[in-house]
């Protein structure tokens, strides 16, 4: 099968002498562990070390690639020109582009790395004309990849300036660095890495009917433990509290998105699972 577009994204070019250092100091992603047929996850946190913009990074001959949500690149665009200062970098939205995507090797391109993760595989095409892709739109079946995966994205997931990556699982999908030095937000985040303070994670949702509409809360015995993110029929994303999901787990309690019965599940690939024993926050509630 080609590769199908994904018509609400855009690029971002980042070139010049210190485009892979001026990134390098800004965002999540380690740049210097950023192989030329790949493409990684990263973030813009605030200081306080939320995630303000999340997009996936790149090689090209002359620097870097941003690919990002059509809603957030302008802004984007605006929030790194800001910290350009005299630093010998271009920065430069492209007009129209083309971003596609492919399910199988056949279809060549980038790597995602946050699939890859997830043991599946999907590439990503920035090169070339329109002819050279299938006019399909591939939306669709990304977001059922996505959602198969565990990989969320700002918006669908949860509004800019609401989640920690680690809540996202940046952490563990090669976005989130904890070795490369100073970036915004890195205090924070590096903090809650070595104390084990993450409590918020993304979860894997399914149920017997369809699913509430995103932004549903999720319950544990009528009490909000997180949201529903993307959904799709009996299926979806939702960020919740661990620890809480841990505490029904344990006694038996129902979990619900709105009124409908759920079942929670941490993607496999990440390794982690529901604290067994229930925080004794959750008996304060």
């Amino acid at each position: 099968m080609s590769a199908m577009r994904l018509a609400d994204r855009r690029l971002i070019h980042v070139t010049g002498a210190d485009a892979e250092s001026f990134l390098q100091g800004l965002i999540t992603t380690d740049i210097g562990q950023l192989g030329p047929d790949e493409v990684r996850a990263g973030a813009l946190l605030t200081p306080q070390g939320k995630i303000l913009f999340d997009f996936l990074v790149s090689r090209r001959p002359d620097g870097l690639t941003i690919e990002i949500a059509a809603g957030q690149a302008e802004a984007l665009l605006k929030r790194l020109t800001m910290y350009r200062l005299r630093a010998a970098v271009t920065l430069a939205a492209e007009p129209d582009p083309i971003v596609a995507v492919g399910f199988d090797a056949g279809t060549g391109g980038l790597r995602d790395i946050r699939f890859e993760k997830a043991g599946l595989q999907l590439f990503r095409h920035y090169e070339g004309h329109s002819s050279d892709h299938s006019s399909q739109d591939g939306a669709e079946a990304y977001d059922e990849a996505r959602l198969t995966a565990g990989i969320a994205e700002c918006g669908p997931d949860y509004p800019p300036q609401d989640a920690f990556p680690h809540d996202v699982l940046l952490d563990l999908n090669g976005g989130l660095s904890f070795r490369k030095g100073c970036y915004v937000g890195q205090e924070v985040v590096s903090r809650m890495q070595h104390r084990g303070t993450a409590r918020r994670r993304l979860v894997l949702v399914t149920a017997e009917t369809a699913l509430p509409e995103s932004g549903a809360p999720v319950l544990s015995a009528g009490r909000p433990i997180g949201a529903l993110g993307s959904v799709r029929g009996a299926r979806g994303l939702a960020i919740v509290r661990i620890d809480k999901v841990g505490d029904a787990l344990a006694h038996g309690l129902l979990l619900t998105a709105g009124e409908v019965p759920v079942t929670l599940a941490l993607p496999a690939w990440t390794g982690l699972s529901f604290p067994e024993e229930p925080a004794e926050e959750a008996h304060q509630l």
